[in-house]
């Protein structure tokens, strides 16, 4: 069970007041607050351990080679991956999903089929456009329900053997509506497609196992978990990586470069070409320990019934809209909204003032606005720090902004 108050004690940004109130942070799925372990991971491997890795025998630069690739390992061992060659480190979830994209390219054909879903973020949307324009593919579109939720009958309508790639998110970051990946790998695995899972907004939330998942491809960022900005992770299945073109080059990533030709690394340094986030890919490290440490079977607990809670406030103001599944166990505790008469960026900035952070606008998903038809949503998302009492400062928050706008 979680001991939440020396959970909160342990990220001291919620010591913070804004505007003359304690901050309330439900900003979550942007991008969520670190605790002392990752701020101190990356504080000691700059004041103690700073060098860089992989080219250098003296002291420094081994002890950062070290403490870089045992972070390899913890993330194979969080992800369950065959092997820690199939661990990539990137800087970011969209750097991971472009990884894919362009160095799939040239293994595809015109004629070819992509299938996306109406959920998708912008960077799980834009390289498979640009692949698909230059390969003379199609792209399609896997329709989105009422509720938020992947429609799977129209998805099995729109597989079919000319489907090469299967691009999908693990879990809306609009709707935190989550995609049952056990029944669309096995059926894209059967048409002979690739399955490529954006994990940023789950990896946190749900405990990812990709051997039993059976994905080809899988992404996430540190931030989102916990961890530091700027460094992301692409798994990949070793054929798979070795089949794909790096779309960057420089150092490290090579084995011989002559006059006349290159001959490449093999994965994943294939894919690491510069110097890497050292300090960030640390702070990954602790991230990942510190989840595992806190148990994500407690976090799904503690998150759940905050969501249910949430869910049930939110549905008690009237000219409320909610948007994603009804049952909090369908979804992330990630909730978006909508109010009648009142603009997202509006709500946000009168909750800013009461010291209670959102995010407001199409959260880098216009394709599923347009489905809603709604140009903006209010989002309030959850993490493990989150408490009762804090969901009940927002409820009230709202009714005060509802009666502001249409009071008499």
């Amino acid at each position: 069970m979680l001991k939440l108050k020396n959970i909160r004690k342990g990220f001291p940004i919620l010591a913070r007041t804004i505007n003359g109130h304690p901050l309330v942070y439900f900003d979550n799925a942007s991008t969520a607050q670190k605790p002392y372990p990752v701020i101190a991971a990356m504080s000691d491997f700059y004041a103690s351990r700073n060098a860089n890795i992989h080219r250098g025998i003296h002291t420094l630069s081994y002890e950062a080679t070290e403490a870089y690739e045992a972070v390899r390992e913890r993330v194979q061992r969080f992800i369950n991956a065959k092997s820690r060659d199939e661990i990539v480190f990137t800087s970011g979830t969209t750097e991971s999903l472009n990884t894919v994209a362009f160095g799939m390219k040239y293994l595809l054909k015109a004629g070819q089929e992509i299938l996306l879903t109406e959920a998708e973020h912008h960077s799980n949307i834009v390289p498979w456009q640009i692949v698909a324009a230059e390969r003379k593919m199609k792209l399609k579109y896997i329709p989105i329900k009422s509720d938020g939720r992947l429609d799977l009958h129209a998805y099995h309508k729109l597989l079919n053997k000319r489907a090469r790639v299967v691009a999908i998110t693990h879990a809306s970051n609009v709707t935190g509506a989550i995609t049952p990946l056990q029944k669309i790998i096995p059926a894209a695995h059967k048409m002979g497609s690739l399955v490529v899972v954006d994990a940023a907004q789950s990896v946190a939330h749900i405990p990812i196992d990709v051997r039993r998942l059976d994905c080809d491809f899988l992404a996430f960022s540190g931030h989102k978990a916990y961890g530091p900005t700027g460094v992301g992770v692409l798994y990949g299945k070793r054929d798979l990586l070795e089949s794909l073109r790096p779309f960057k080059y420089g150092g490290h990533m090579i084995k011989r470069v002559t006059k006349d030709q290159t001959t490449l690394a093999n994965p994943p340094e294939k894919f690491e070409g510069g110097t890497a986030p050292l300090a960030e890919v640390i702070g990954l490290g602790a991230a990942l320990e510190w989840l595992e440490q806190t148990g994500l079977k407690n976090i799904i607990t503690h998150e759940s019934s905050l969501s249910r809670h949430t869910l049930v406030r939110l549905r008690a103001i009237p000219g409320l809209r909610l948007h994603g599944p009804d049952r909090a166990s369908a979804r992330l505790p990630i909730i978006s909204f909508t109010l009648d008469g009142v603009p997202a960026h509006d709500i946000a900035s009168l909750l800013d003032a009461q010291g209670i952070a959102v995010r407001s606008g199409h959260h880098c998903a216009q394709i599923l606005h347009e489905a809603f038809g709604q140009p903006a949503t209010t989002r309030a998302s959850l993490a493990v720090y989150n408490t009762r009492q804090e969901v009940d400062q927002l409820a009230k928050a709202l009714l005060y902004i509802q009666n502001k706008f249409h009071g008499d």
